[in-house]
């Protein structure tokens, strides 16, 4: 049996720019993190004693004969693609809520890319993984994603995230002062709004707009830049917070399905109880909302979104682990 962990991400600054639409006209640049939130992907050969080659267990439980008839487009086309002889028992469990903006589908392909490449007994790269989630989400499955979160949930850590115009990635790690990325962590807080999305619907009307708003994301793009100037400096770390809130702004302008009433009225009971800025992350439309708020205030930010479920976590590290090895 193998199980991999994989963490899921907040991404802070630069989304939008990770779409190949875009960077390979104008290359692209995020700054995000993973946290201590997981995607847990369990496999094993299953035994030929049964009536099915494959079972696998998510939020429903599916038997099948053959690949082609697997329901889960997930696990079917990494499945497709890896071309195992025997039959297989894959289970899929998460610490917080699919569709919500964390990144949870590229960490579920990533978990699972890299289970089964154990299961084989074979090693994989970080760049192996992040690529190979990349190729199987857009070409395979054809959805509307960037290349950010296969990149995030590879590597893990605080990160920035590189594309270039001949779609090569890198990740550089951004090093701080450990007392500064403390005061990074203790300045977010993370609540979920309530509602789960189909990001890819939602991506599909922002990439139509790329074009359009050519300017809009460049200023998300130099966003990065800006936020990396306050982060490796003495200066207030309050103002990302302003950045952030900016970014939220130009990103509502490029799709009309990004935010609504209700999402607005979150946000602004936020910024009205001291929140400095915040988002939602992910392509939008619900799931979850960061906000930057000073340890002072975040009781009272706590307070007036009374009755939204908080995540407190920790920022992590390591990226995609097999933590369980029996094969």
């Amino acid at each position: 049996m193998i199980i991999s962990r994989t963490p899921f991400r907040i991404s802070l600054f630069g989304g939008g720019t990770d779409y190949p639409d875009w960077y390979r006209q104008h290359g692209g640049v995020v700054l995000s993190t993973t946290f201590d939130k997981y995607c847990y992907i369990t496999c094993r050969e299953l035994p030929p004693f049964f009536n099915h080659k494959y079972r696998l267990a998510y939020s429903i439980v599916e038997n099948a004969n053959n690949i082609s008839d697997i329901k889960h487009p997930a696990i079917r086309g990494v499945l497709s693609e890896m071309n195992f002889a025997y039959g297989l028992e894959i289970h899929a469990d998460a610490d917080l809520p699919a569709r919500s903006g964390l990144g949870s589908s590229s960490s579920f392909v990533v978990g699972m890319l890299h289970a089964l490449k154990a299961l084989r007994g074979e090693r994989c790269s970080k760049k192996w993984l992040a690529k190979e989630a990349i190729r199987i989400e857009q070409d395979v499955l054809k959805e509307n994603v960037g290349s950010q979160d296969q990149a995030a949930a590879a590597y893990g850590g605080l990160n920035i995230i590189r594309f270039s115009k001949d779609s090569d990635i890198s990740v550089e790690s951004l090093i701080l002062p450990s007392l500064r990325k403390a005061e990074l962590n203790d300045h977010m807080m993370l609540f979920f709004t309530g509602f789960s999305r189909i990001a890819s619907e939602i991506a599909k009307s922002q990439i139509a707009n790329l074009s359009s708003r050519e300017k809009e994301l460049s200023l998300i793009q130099k966003s990065v830049e800006n936020a990396l100037e306050i982060l490796v400096s003495t200066r207030d770390i309050r103002e990302l917070g302003a950045i952030l809130d900016d970014c939220w702004m130009l990103k509502q302008s490029l799709s009309d399905q990004i935010t609504n009433q209700d999402i607005n009225s979150i946000y602004s009971k936020a910024r009205k109880a001291g929140a400095i800025g915040g988002k939602l992350l992910g392509a939008g439309g619900g799931g979850f909302m960061l906000l930057f708020v000073s340890p002072k205030m975040q009781g009272s930010v706590r307070a007036a979104l009374n009755g939204f479920v908080e995540v407190p976590f920790k920022f992590e590290t390591a990226g995609s682990q097999i933590i369980h090895y029996e094969p």
